[in-house]
């Protein structure tokens, strides 16, 4: 309720706001058309939600592809393969979503956003619906798609051990920023949201 999903998707051109401008690498996401919105989200902006969006009659390989086919770009088989490998689903390629575990499938939505080479990452509550281990091993690879690729990953989360994970916090309450944090800890983020509520909204 503090605003955290509303923001994103006004960062990310799937919602306008009321007011004001949003900027992504550099380029303003409002005032084109929505085909002009829409190149841009294919070309410079990467999506991982809490619910995977896989295509349950597609495969890994080709779930991972789909960002490419849908912006009519070339695809590179050796770097899809790469890239599944990366995420640790280089053995599943032919898989379908129904044959993996949740925190495979997420894997595979990390692996779609990251094939488009994207300038930014937006994730919604990306380890909401998995396990313990599963979602430290997406954390870390979000925290490599920053570290390794240099992306930008901007995570909606109210998990404080998933904010950990983040370079910087920033706390949202009532749609409004009420704080920040640096290379915040578990204990200094828990401690912060005792204050607050339970929202805030974590940049990686």
């Amino acid at each position: 309720g503090s605003g955290k999903s509303t923001l994103l998707q006004c960062a990310a051109g799937l919602d306008r706001p009321d007011s004001g401008i949003v900027m992504v690498d550099g380029a303003a996401m409002t005032g084109g058309t929505e085909a002009e919105l829409t190149r841009f989200r294919r070309n410079r902006i990467g999506f991982v939600f809490q619910q995977y969006n896989l295509l349950d009659t597609l495969t890994v390989a080709q779930n991972t592809v789909l960002p490419l086919k849908l912006a009519r770009r070339r695809v590179d088989r050796a770097r899809v393969r790469e890239i599944l490998a990366a995420v640790g689903l280089g053995d599943r390629l032919g898989h379908r979503p129904d044959q993996l575990s949740g925190g495979q499938r997420q894997r595979v939505a990390i692996a779609r956003a990251l094939v488009t080479e994207p300038s930014v990452i937006f994730a919604d509550e990306p380890t909401g619906a998995l396990d313990t281990r599963s979602a430290r091993d997406v954390l870390r690879l979000l925290q490599d798609a920053v570290r390794v690729h240099g992306r930008t990953v901007v995570m909606v989360t109210h998990d404080p051990v998933a904010a950990s994970y983040a370079d910087s916090v920033l706390f949202l309450a009532d749609g409004r920023l009420v704080g920040e944090l640096h290379r915040p800890t578990v204990d200094a983020v828990a401690e912060r949201l005792a204050h607050l509520g339970d929202d805030m909204m974590a940049g990686a």
